[in-house]
């Protein structure tokens, strides 16, 4: 690296030295703003609200996160939201997969009118109350299922994972099929295990959007018992008061807690579990972006 700093010219030595400059700016103003978040939350938030706090917590405290873990539904919250992200993530990524390598043949019966019907899908919705009006006749309306049915087919996955599949070369199944494999086997066996990419990709894609889903909840969920931690949430984050906030979420506040404080630890508690994730799955996922993108 440094020889060839050395034998680069002055143009390139300045190119360069600009590009390292707008890329550690660019990561700091990307990173600083969570970790601020991360230095509030285990500040006093009385202390906090009078600002100069930049590095390191002042006065440090549970407190905040204490108020919000304080009363039992965030912690129902809580395994509503995990149980919903694991159960919803393995049954999407489960039919998500399969429909996408039954359309990645290329003598499938009707494969152009499935593939219109899918992209139809994708880009038109029938309206809120339509909607709602099927899912109130399916029962599904203040329902757990409400979480994992609906969203059991991700249709821009699908997409990506027919092309994906269709890049598998055939000779692998006919090879395998002549050994005596059946379908099933191949798929199993020889398939999914260099799809990785792409499972990775339809993880992380499904999985993020499973435990940030506040949407379902608003809209189809009464019953306190079935809501999740993003909608509790969002009813903190968008009080304007303690007290408010207090009420929404039904948890005591102390005399050193702010709406900040707590809206801080809100968030990292929202953030952490798909951060600890996501590096075991990112170096899976560019890959299963691409390839799945490319269509030769």
């Amino acid at each position: 690296m440094l020889k060839r700093w050395k034998k680069s010219s002055t143009e390139d030595k300045v190119i360069d030295t600009l590009i390292a400059l707008f890329s550690i700016v660019f990561i700091f103003m990307t990173i600083y703003p969570f970790y601020y978040i991360i230095v509030v939350s285990f500040n006093e938030g009385v202390d906090a609200s009078l600002g100069g706090l930049y590095w390191f917590p002042r006065k440090f405290t549970l407190e905040n996160y204490k108020d919000f873990f304080n009363d039992i539904k965030w912690l129902k919250g809580l395994g509503i939201s995990l149980s919903t992200t694991i159960i919803g993530t393995t049954v999407s990524v489960l039919f998500t997969v399969l429909v996408s390598y039954a359309l990645s043949f290329k003598d499938l019966i009707h494969k152009k009118l499935y593939m219109t019907i899918i992209i139809i899908c994708m880009y038109f919705s029938g309206g809120i109350i339509p909607y709602y009006t099927l899912l109130k006749q399916l029962g599904l309306v203040n329902n757990y299922l409400v979480y994992i049915i609906p969203g059991a087919l991700n249709t821009f996955l699908i997409l990506i994972g027919t092309n994906f599949f269709a890049d598998i070369p055939g000779s692998l199944r006919e090879s395998a099929k002549l050994d005596g494999a059946g379908e099933m086997t191949v798929f199993t066996k020889i398939i999914l295990p260099i799809s990785k990419p792409f499972l990775a990709t339809c993880v992380l894609f499904i999985g993020v959007n499973k435990w940030n889903n506040w949407y379902d909840c608003t809209f189809f969920i009464q019953s306190k018992d079935l809501r999740n931690l993003a909608y509790l949430m969002m009813q903190v984050i968008n009080s304007t008061q303690v007290s408010a906030s207090a009420a929404a979420a039904g948890v005591s506040v102390t005399s050193t807690t702010t709406t900040l404080s707590v809206q801080t630890a809100a968030m990292v508690v929202a953030t952490v579990p798909i951060l600890c994730i996501y590096p075991f799955l990112q170096k899976y996922f560019v890959t299963g972006m691409m390839v799945g993108s490319v269509k030769e």
